[in-house]
């Protein structure tokens, strides 16, 4: 099956990108280099298609209270007009995906999972038979992050709203083409914003964007940049540091559940290994030489004993160091010093906790 392709597939080829499969879509990698677009982020303003993500839309009267069951986290500390981060967890607290939920009031809540996901994700919502009176549509969307410290001066320009508290969202017409809904949310660190609309609307507002931003210096951002961004904030990647194999507890993701909850989907699981302890748990490195860590390295204590292995690694343009994730034998703590396993050579590394990059947001 052929890659399924963004609506601003057209906008992307024109730019020059670089792309890649993910998901299950054909998204840009990069398109003028990895460090040039991870700097524009950090240091004035980058723009992102990220519209291979899901939007899933579950309306109907008591929605919200019901999604409420079934997700990790607890939708009652949020309002209308806010979003929340969150898991939808298996039967033994393996992590089927994170994603953030939008609450546009308790008859209506948008969840935005990964895109390899969310066939998963609405196919295990809907076996539910108590939700036989609500509706779940595929919301036909654009999506577009636009993040850096001079997100907010960007979009002033466009009259769209950016005082708006962080994971909050309003939604505003756009110059008569259409509704835009604007979330103060992001997966770099920085300030920022996410745009979700009609796919149709998307080429207008991709454009418009590159105009308001043009004094900014504002730049086109693919997936690789997008990387190494999140893997500076310690932000996991599911299918890497998440996954139906690794507990959200192992994962660090303790913030994310709502403990004092009667229901939500593992939560048996979770509770029981919350009273015995996990046996291991996801924390940062970061290189003492010039070695890069890659996914599925293993970790070794100083004595060559097997504690662990890299779920994320990358160069940290920021930091102008190798770092990474990994899940490590709990008892390993950060200043710790350990071996990583590149490909027979062996380098150290100082276990640290996250985030390598301190946010903006």
């Amino acid at each position: 099956m052929s890659p399924q392709e963004s609506p601003l597939a057209a906008q992307h080829l024109a730019l020059g990108a670089k792309f890649a499969e993910f998901g299950g879509w054909k998204m840009p990698l990069e398109y003028v280099g990895v460090l040039t677009e991870h700097r524009a982020v950090r240091e004035a303003v980058g723009v992102f298609d990220v519209s291979h993500l899901g939007t899933v839309i579950i309306e109907g009267t008591g929605a919200a209270q019901w999604l409420n069951t079934r997700l990790s986290n607890d939708l009652d500390r949020i309002g209308t007009g806010q979003g929340q981060y969150t898991l939808l967890l298996n039967d033994e607290g393996g992590v089927i995906d994170d994603m953030i939920a939008y609450q546009r009031d308790p008859d209506w809540v948008m969840v935005m999972p990964n895109a390899a996901n969310t066939a998963t994700v609405i196919n295990r919502l809907r076996r539910d038979q108590s939700a036989a009176g609500l509706r779940f549509t595929l919301a036909e969307t654009a999506i577009i992050a636009v993040q850096g410290p001079a997100s907010a001066t960007v979009l002033d320009r466009l009259d769209l709203p950016t005082d708006i508290d962080y994971m909050s969202f309003r939604f505003a017409e756009y110059a008569g083409v259409g509704e835009v809904m604007v979330c103060r949310s992001g997966y770099t660190g920085e300030l920022g914003y996410e745009l979700i609309l009609n796919g149709r609307m998307a080429s207008t507002i991709w454009a418009a964007l590159m105009v308001s931003g043009e004094s900014e210096g504002i730049q086109p951002c693919g997936l690789g940049a997008r990387d190494t961004l999140r893997t500076e904030m310690g932000y996991p990647l599911h299918g890497q540091d998440l996954s139906e194999t690794i507990s959200a507890l192992e994962a660090r993701l303790s913030w994310a559940v709502g403990w004092k909850k009667d229901r939500f989907d593992g939560a048996e699981a979770l509770r029981a290994q919350r009273a015995s302890g996990v046996v291991r748990t996801l924390l940062g490195l970061r290189a003492l030489g010039r070695a890069i860590p890659r996914p599925g390295m293993k970790v070794l204590d100083n004595t060559g004993n097997e504690i662990g292995e890299v779920t994320s690694g990358t160069f940290s343009p920021t930091l102008r160091q190798g770092i990474g994730l990994a899940l490590l034998a709990t008892g390993i703590g950060p200043g710790e010093t350990v071996q990583v396993d590149l490909r027979g050579r062996m380098e150290a590394f100082e276990v640290t906790k996250p985030p390598f990059y301190t946010p903006r947001v």
